[in-house]
């Protein structure tokens, strides 16, 4: 009876060991910074959202990380992008996002946009040029995205994503935030891989933190 207690015992007291270890070694201030105040995000899944922009070379240094991040993200977790529009040209760029995740083609445009501008160093002239590109790469008509990038729905996300990076406190791309609570920065973290321990581990806090409110 004496051994099965002690063996009990060390099984609850594993878990809990990881998790000082876990606090330990990622700190608030240090490795992420507390949102203040947090922003209200869906309770079914914890939200992570990368603030990003196609025009940020680091972003696109960023997307395989976060690409190969996603396939095996936790199943409580969820995942969108927010793009940041600072300046006109960035906004156009969200324009841009928006268009394409609202005709379903980011899976084929995503990724060769970013290698596009970065890798092949393309000038687009215009946003018909850009348009003609996503239309050319996905299949669709130019006009169709040029109307899309326009439409009344992608202006509510953008005017959306010009009122949440700041309240994020967001100064710089890319940017991860976790549950409208935390924000992670490479430099915070100390690199892309580095980036993503420290997500999981928010992530792992915040399902944590609503089991224990459920609880109570």
């Amino acid at each position: 009876m004496m051994r099965f207690l002690a063996a009990v015992l060390l099984a609850a007291a594993a878990p809990a060991a990881l998790a000082q270890g876990m606090v330990e070694r990622f700190q608030e201030g240090q490795h992420y910074f507390r949102i203040e105040p947090a922003q209200t995000t869906p309770q079914d899944k914890v939200e992570v959202t990368e603030i990003f922009s196609y025009a940020c070379i680091h972003c696109a240094h960023f997307e395989p990380t976060i690409s190969a991040w996603k396939k095996t993200m936790p199943a409580t977790a969820s995942f969108a992008y927010l793009p940041a529009a600072w300046s006109p040209s960035w906004e156009t760029l969200a324009h841009v996002f928006y268009a394409a995740e609202a005709l379903g083609i980011l899976d084929r445009t995503h990724k060769a946009f970013f290698d596009t501008l970065h890798v092949e160093k393309r000038a687009f002239s215009s946003v018909q040029d850009i348009a003609d590109w996503h239309a050319a790469k996905a299949g669709i008509k130019a006009e169709d995205f040029f109307a899309t990038m326009n439409s009344p729905a992608v202006n509510i996300k953008v005017n959306r994503s010009k009122q949440m990076v700041p309240r994020y406190g967001v100064e710089g791309t890319p940017s991860i935030v976790v549950a409208g609570k935390y924000r992670v920065t490479g430099n915070a973290a100390g690199g892309w891989p580095e980036v993503m321990q420290v997500v999981d581990f928010l992530i792992a806090k915040e399902c944590a933190a609503r089991a224990a409110a459920k609880a109570g």
